[in-house]
């Protein structure tokens, strides 16, 4: 399986953790690491609502996915080189300061690079992969996955959060394979095509390329 880098601009406001959240779930889910999507998810939390409480609402960042070797690299990056995170050991009612506490107790490594004119907060996941591409799989399989890697940049998805990663995963794809689908179907409806027709012709080659069916 390819599993590409990405990464997606925000503006650093409340209501944009959870979109980030979703589109993370999603990616993970489209890369098969499902079993990382919670922890993955409470990171992007921290690290953006970092940018949000000390750096200020409004300001432009990014958010970066990719894989570093065998681990899940989260990239979370804004213009401020003065404001950085910090390991402190927050008291265990105070309101604030255990983010990244909790970042550093959930993550394998993580730090700040500072550039030129931007600093980069990063963390990485053990993803128990023998190798970054964790195998080669079907072809056909593989597009598909690069497919809904791009359609979860345009169409961030919609269904509802689902406790355990499992069916967190099964949920979020499924949806938005139904969601590219659906696209298509109207875009055939849009151009005169026959969709019946096409649907047809698409279940009988998925069948004669199936194992048993001399493939």
């Amino acid at each position: 399986m390819t599993r590409k880098s990405w990464d997606v601009e925000f503006t650093a406001h409340p209501e944009e953790v959870a979109t980030l959240r979703r589109v993370v779930r999603l990616r993970l889910a489209a890369w098969g690491l499902h079993e990382l999507v919670d922890t993955a998810q409470l990171c992007v939390s921290e690290l953006v609502s970092n940018v949000v409480t000390h750096v200020g609402i409004g300001t432009p960042g990014s958010l970066a996915v990719s894989m570093n070797g065998t681990h899940l690299r989260i990239e979370v990056r804004d213009p401020d080189t003065r404001a950085l995170p910090t390991l402190v050991a927050a008291e265990v009612d105070a309101e604030g300061g255990r983010g990244m506490a909790l970042v550093d107790a959930l993550t394998d490594r993580w730090g700040v690079q500072l550039r030129e004119d931007r600093k980069v907060t990063w963390c990485e996941l053990a993803t128990g992969l023998t190798s970054p591409a964790g195998g080669l799989g079907d072809p056909s399989v593989t597009r598909a996955e690069a497919l809904l890697d791009v359609y979860a940049t345009l169409r961030p998805p919609t269904c509802s959060y689902e406790r355990g990663a499992g069916r967190v995963g099964r949920a979020v794809t499924e949806e938005s394979v139904i969601d590219v689908i659906t696209d298509f179907l109207r875009w055939l409806r849009a151009h005169g095509c026959d969709v019946d027709e096409v649907l047809d012709r698409a279940q009988s080659r998925c069948e004669a390329t199936l194992p048993g069916n001399g493939w």
